[in-house]
């Protein structure tokens, strides 16, 4: 393991990183909203850390092994976590403590959305637009990830587009090629992005609000700038900008890459995951839609518009708000929660287990219903028309066993410290899926569990940005043997 050419790459993404403060100082500046001081202070903070880690090891070079893949990336996220936490510690509004500051920076950049502010609408401008930055900022990161660097790692399954994509390296080592892919990658980030700020702008939002809640949508962040998230405004044409727009970013960016590349839209069509990631949408919001008539929450026009909103907000792991979903009737609130496991597709900005693992895990099960009745017939499972190989679906199974047991350990680890089964329940969902909202205590915001809870819900932020075994595997004897 290269641990010199490691520590020489995170302390210069560190010192990268301090860069990105230079953004919010400006909105600071122009708004003159008094928390300049906190962003200079974290600029300094976050330059000089980076260079003390990045400059013992200037000199080391060195290719990039699949192991050293493994905890550049756990470093890459923990690290940043930890220094983007900086301005929330430093700022005097709001008055933050440590665990708080790290829960809303990781919150940011795994693009969760849990947050544990309250009276956002109060806030500096600059924070505000700091934490929206810090979404966006992560969802690059994850597609270039997700794209670029999982499918090379073979992480739970995510090997299945290593042939299947373009862009993905197809080798040992980390090649120029993910440098490529990651740049045609941010010019489609980058274009979606701005075509969302200039829709909400059209739409009636201010400038600061349109670019703001561009970065947290396209990023399927789920921060906002006010307490009420998307129903702040109270517009059916913004909440129709903001559902395509969560939509197009939940979708796998492998297709939006062979979109730029070919100037075709067929493919989407044409993907076995993209048409049972709409399939489970229609079916969500057909449900909710005709609970909420019957039970007269709302009339038929109003039910049909927040189911559908509410709808793709949590399956796609985005959690904006329009309506208080967690007081609908019957079983809504468990629904739309056990929708955000899935989550995106892969390869997105989307959390949860990733839609293709659950499509494969439908396959595996209905197989085994076909064994029954054909015990000794061969029966390969078959995505888009191809077979896909047993390792593969192995590997499925595997991730899929680790996540539940996580989850479970992890609620365990919320109930003892107090908190009720059912706000441990979705709180983990909400940070083990990147989704943002829970139930119960969590519904609107994080503020007022304990801080053991926080730190263990950081935890569940990583394991679930991480893909859960890219986080576990450090843990393991194995990995540090030579």
């Amino acid at each position: 393991m290269h641990i010199q050419v490691i520590l020489r790459v995170i302390g210069l993404l560190i010192m990268i990183f301090s860069l990105t403060l230079l953004p919010p100082i400006a909105v600071s500046l122009i708004y003159q909203d008094g928390a300049i001081l906190a962003f200079l202070y974290a600029l300094v903070i976050n330059l000089i850390g980076g260079l003390v880690i990045w400059f013992p090891f200037r000199n080391h070079r060195g290719d990039l092994k699949i192991r050293d893949g493994f905890l550049v990336t756990v470093l890459f996220w923990s690290t940043l976590g930890l220094f983007g936490a900086v301005p929330f510690l430093l700022a005097t509004e709001p008055d933050l403590t440590f665990t708080d500051s790290l829960f809303e920076s990781l919150s940011g950049l795994t693009t969760t959305g849990a947050t544990i502010l309250t009276s956002i609408d109060d806030l500096p401008e600059s924070i505000l637009f700091y934490r929206q930055w810090l979404q966006w900022l992560g969802g690059m990161g994850i597609i270039v990830l997700a794209v670029a660097i999982m499918p090379m790692l073979g992480v739970g399954g995510m090997q299945l587009y290593r042939a299947e994509t373009p862009g993905p390296v197809k080798d040992s080592k980390l090649t120029p090629r993910i440098a490529e892919t990651a740049k045609a990658l941010w010019y489609i980030y980058a274009t979606l992005t701005l075509a969302c700020t200039l829709g909400y702008w059209a739409a009636g939002m201010t400038f600061f609000d349109a670019l703001c809640h561009s970065f947290s949508t396209v990023a399927i962040g789920g921060f906002s700038t006010h307490d009420a998230s998307i129903g702040y405004f109270n517009s059916v044409t913004i909440e129709i900008i903001c559902t395509v727009f969560m939509v197009i970013s939940a979708l796998n960016f492998a297709l939006h890459f062979y979109a730029w590349r070919t100037r075709s839209v067929w493919h989407y069509f044409k993907d076995p995951e993209a048409r049972f990631f709409f399939f489970m949408l229609l079916s969500t919001i057909s449900l909710a839609t005709l609970v909420l008539i019957l039970t007269a929450t709302f009339d038929w026009q109003t039910s049909l518009r927040y189911a559908v909103f509410e709808s793709v907000s949590i399956a796609t792991t985005s959690g904006f708000s329009t309506s208080d979903f967690s007081v609908w009737p019957h079983f809504l609130p468990f629904l739309l929660i056990v929708t955000s496991f899935a989550g995106g597709c892969a390869s997105s900005t989307g959390g949860g287990m990733k839609v293709i693992r659950i499509l494969l895990i439908l396959k595996q099960g209905f197989r085994e219903i076909q064994r029954l009745v054909h015990p000794n017939a061969v029966i390969p499972i078959k995505v888009g028309g191809k077979a896909i190989q047993e390792r593969v679906v192995s590997a499925v199974w595997g991730f899929f066993s680790a996540y539940l047991l996580v989850y479970v350990m992890l609620m365990i680890g919320l109930m003892a410290t107090g908190i009720d089964q059912v706000t441990a329940w979705s709180a983990v969902a909400a940070t083990l899926n990147n989704l943002g909202p829970g139930l119960g205590e969590v519904a609107a915001n994080f503020a007022s569990i304990n801080d053991p809870s926080k730190w263990m819900l950081c935890f569940a932020m990583l394991l679930g940005r991480l893909e859960v075994f890219t986080l576990l595997v450090l843990f393991t004897p194995m990995f540090w043997q030579k």
